[in-house]
């Protein structure tokens, strides 16, 4: 039985890139949607409906205005089974052969739809900065939310993913970011924009607030594995 992980459906709102890719970060490439994976119960529906042995897949929970997605047709609740020939099993999968294709590449994607399979094909774009910045922190191992209380403006880590470069330094969650790279982080916004130029070759310096305490916390680049 396949579950269905936390880290998959945090980070289902980017559809991102991976760690491991030989492309610069400048050079990832964007599809454009929210995605989740599937519930046991849609597997095996899914399994039952197109005469499958073993349901998979990826749920296209939004498509975004103005993006690749869209101007290939995509829609809300399509379910994305391959690009090109590779089969899609659950949302890192597709977030890695996305990202690593290359922007401005035309690929293939195979989705089930309620009437049948369809193959859509799909001019990737560029990755947006925000976007990358997010998905940077993701590849790193931790995601942000907007700060608590009222009051507080700098971003605050909602998600520590387990095993992650992040776990292994000791980030935890409600640590509140204040440097990224010796660079002040005064809201998210600003979070991102410096993440976006951050290299995931090289560890990631951090300066947190942990209840009364400033921590100095380095995170190691994701590849390292140490």
């Amino acid at each position: 039985m396949r579950a269905v992980g936390l880290v998959s459906a945090l980070c289902a709102a980017l559809v991102l890139v991976a760690a491991a890719s030989a492309l610069d970060a400048a050079q990832w490439a964007w599809l454009g949607v929210r995605i989740r994976d599937l519930s046991e119960q849609e597997m095996n529906e899914i399994a039952s409906r197109h005469g499958i042995r073993e349901g998979f897949g990826v749920v296209i929970v939004e498509v975004m205005e103005g993006t690749p997605a869209e101007q290939a047709g995509l829609k809300n609740g399509d379910l994305v089974v391959a690009l090109e020939e590779r089969p899609v099993t659950e949302t890192r999968v597709l977030q890695r052969l996305i990202a690593s294709a290359g922007a401005g590449r035309e690929v293939k994607l195979t989705v089930l739809r309620p009437d049948g399979r369809r193959r859509l094909e799909v001019r990737l774009g560029a990755m947006p900065r925000p976007v990358l910045g997010e998905r940077i922190a993701a590849e790193f191992g931790f995601l942000v939310r907007e700060p608590e209380p009222a009051g507080s403006i700098a971003p605050v880590i909602s998600v520590v993913i387990r095993r992650s470069a992040a776990d292994r330094a000791g980030l935890e969650v409600g640590d509140v970011i204040l440097q990224v790279n010796d660079q002040v982080v005064e809201t998210r916004e600003a979070m991102r924009e410096i993440l976006a130029d951050a290299s995931l070759d090289a560890s990631l310096r951090l300066t947190i607030r942990r209840g009364a305490a400033r921590l100095s916390v380095v995170v190691r680049p994701p590849s390292s594995g140490t």
